[in-house]
């Protein structure tokens, strides 16, 4: 299964290795804790950047970084009735941050599957890239993206 993550060519190199989040935390981390955050499909991901982006501080130069995560590699699949039912708060409700903290922690599982808080019916991944079967995903190299400026029209 492949997964995406978009960022500004600057931090391509350590788009897998988790630093963001362990430094700011997240929606299902606490800060201190590392984890990557990659989507499903491209197209979420490049909706997870622009959710978190205002126009104006938007990256000129985006890339988007692919990993494959392998069949063999057992994934913990959380769904939508496990969520407290303010999942989708922003900022993210504590609750999700523990949960994704504590699972980090156990260390059971390198990759958790958890709905989007922008399109609950579509995917993301967590990978913790401090779990022993990280080494099995294989990241490939960053590939330029760009996205329509229409995203920035604004209406007359």
């Amino acid at each position: 299964m492949r997964v995406y993550r978009i960022g500004d060519e600057s931090h391509a190199k350590k788009a897998f290795n988790g630093d963001g989040a362990r430094i700011y935390g997240g929606r299902w981390n606490k800060p201190g804790v590392a984890l990557v955050y990659a989507s499903a499909t491209l197209s979420l991901a490049a909706l997870e950047l622009l959710v978190h982006l205002d126009a104006e501080e938007f990256p000129t130069s985006l890339v988007v970084v692919s990993a494959d995560i392998p069949q063999t590699l057992p994934i913990l699949e959380i769904g939508l009735a496990r969520l407290p039912v303010d999942w989708q708060a922003y900022p993210g409700p504590e609750t999700l941050q523990s949960m994704g903290t504590h699972w980090v922690k156990e260390n059971h599982f390198a990759v958790i599957s958890v709905p989007s808080a922008i399109i609950p019916s579509e995917r993301n991944f967590l990978v913790n890239p401090k779990h022993p079967d990280f080494s099995q995903i294989l990241i490939h190299k960053p590939a330029p993206f760009t996205l329509d400026p229409r995203l920035w029209k604004k209406n007359k």
